[in-house]
């Protein structure tokens, strides 16, 4: 291993903190999966409880409230108990909303036997969705700010994409288990998405416990982030506040306004999918049916990836885009593994700003309608927002020494722009189309573009490499 290799995961005490890293990188994996499954679940409520995009963006906005109503909490906790117990009491959290969604399903069921009505059961479905919000709160709150201090602070925005790559393999698992779920049929094509919807979240409970359990046993050191900004000196003339500090409160904003576009974007990918794109020939669903025929243990999977509409149309079926948001993941995966090997060449924030011109572009093609130019884009959008929330996240927390912990937990907080932008997208969508609504998260990129390219100046400092070039 070279010796940059190993500067990578060296603490400060010389200790090496590969085995650490690993474990807190699995956290990433479990709420990559989460968050997958919540993206593709919208048009499930639109079609089995008769919602329109703008109402069932609700999913969106109660599992952001749960970010927002947790993360300080979360902070606090960090602060006072160290990251251990942070972590612990956030799988806690998630396993309570997994086995929520066991009762949530059977209020679920009193629907068709009129006991209950729709909006009940929506309800129920959301109450699971905010209780693991809260839970993963507790573990982005911590878990994001940690991997910055497991080794050299010169590779802090390496280490947390390559965690987030981890996260990254949860987000292309996530749609195909919700496909599975979410969208399954019986042998007459009657769905019974809202019978078998809870079977993965009550897995993900079981896997949580027994996470956390590892956790407990496991040596998880407490580092104290590096302190550039002298905030902890007692120095005359010298500011405490974490606020005082632009560089972090514009990464607040960034953060803000880049998890409202990806959320919307994430949310509204199975709409789009299945209206959007120009019509496709007869022939592509007859061989997608031929080869699942001989596709052994795959042809369930492969299976009714296609379906013709009333008008004689060929177009992706719920499933099929459900299965193909996977392939929307894997691009976010690409971003996150290629972006960590060029952030340790090239300067964090200029990287952010790039990213963040090609996202305004590639949504503005999509808005024009053209075509299978616009599709193309859609998945670009998930390229190139791969590095953005854990580079903002470094950017944002850097130089503030044992302060990170609190300025993480208002950076998570800024993850409630989730919640607010799906339902104005959802609405414009309502109102013109879908392409049409990609217009809002352009405005969104633009802002994390000119964070980007000004971040610089924010924080007096060159780049994260030269830790020391503003003291």
């Amino acid at each position: 291993m070279s010796t940059e290799k190993k500067r990578l995961f060296i603490g400060p005490d010389g200790a090496n903190l590969v085995f650490t890293f690993i474990l807190v990188s699995s956290l990433f994996f479990l709420w990559g999966v989460c968050n997958g499954m919540i993206d593709v679940m919208d048009k499930h409520f639109q079609e089995e409880l008769n919602l329109n995009k703008a109402q069932s963006a609700w999913v969106q906005f109660a599992h952001y409230l749960g970010y927002f109503l947790m993360a300080m909490p979360a902070g606090w906790l960090a602060s006072k108990l160290g990251y251990k117990a942070g972590i612990i009491a956030g799988l806690l959290l998630v396993a309570v909303g997994g086995f929520w969604f066991i009762p949530a399903t059977h209020i679920n069921s009193l629907v068709h036997q009129g006991a209950v009505s729709p909006t009940s059961a929506f309800v129920g479905f959301l109450a699971g969705v905010c209780i693991i919000a809260t839970g993963l709160t507790f573990l982005e709150t911590i878990a994001n700010p940690y991997t910055t201090v497991l080794g050299d602070p010169r590779y802090a925005a390496t280490r947390i994409n390559l965690a987030q790559s981890c996260n990254g393999v949860g987000w292309i698992l996530g749609p195909i288990i919700g496909s599975m779920y979410f969208y399954s049929k019986d042998a007459l094509g009657h769905s019974t998405g809202s019978q078998t919807l809870y079977i993965p979240y009550a897995a993900i409970g079981v896997v949580v416990v027994v996470l956390a359990a590892v956790f407990y046993f496991a040596q998880v050191p407490d580092i104290k982030a590096p302190d550039d900004y002298h905030i902890e000196d007692s120095t005359p003339g010298i500011s405490r506040s974490i606020w005082s500090h632009p560089h972090f409160v514009m990464a607040v904003a960034a953060q803000f306004l880049y998890v409202a576009a990806q959320a919307g974007i994430f949310s509204f990918f199975i709409n789009y999918m299945t209206t959007e794109p120009p019509a496709m020939p007869a022939s592509w669903g007859s061989a997608m049916n031929a080869f699942s025929a001989h596709a052994g243990p795959l042809h369930g999977w492969l299976l009714g990836w296609f379906e013709t509409h009333s008008n004689g149309v060929l177009s992706l079926s719920n499933k099929g885009a459900s299965n193909l948001a996977s392939a929307g993941s894997l691009c976010f995966l690409l971003g996150r593994f290629s972006g960590a090997g060029l952030l340790r060449r090239f300067s964090a924030h200029k990287m952010v700003g790039f990213y963040g011109v090609m996202n305004v572009i590639t949504t503005i093609l999509i808005f024009c309608k053209l075509g299978w130019l616009s599709v193309t884009c859609v998945f670009l959008t998930y390229f190139f927002m791969s590095i953005m929330f854990p580079t903002i996240f470094a950017l944002g927390i850097f130089g503030l020494g044992a302060r990170a912990k609190k300025a993480s937990a208002f950076i998570v907080m800024a993850i409630m722009g989730g919640a607010v932008l799906p339902k104005l997208m959802g609405a414009v969508a309502d109102r013109y189309d879908m392409s049409r609504g990609f217009i809002v998260p352009t405005f969104c990129f633009a802002f994390v573009a000119f964070y980007g390219f000004t971040w610089s100046r924010f924080s007096k400092a060159d780049s994260l490499h030269s830790v020391k070039s503003h003291v």
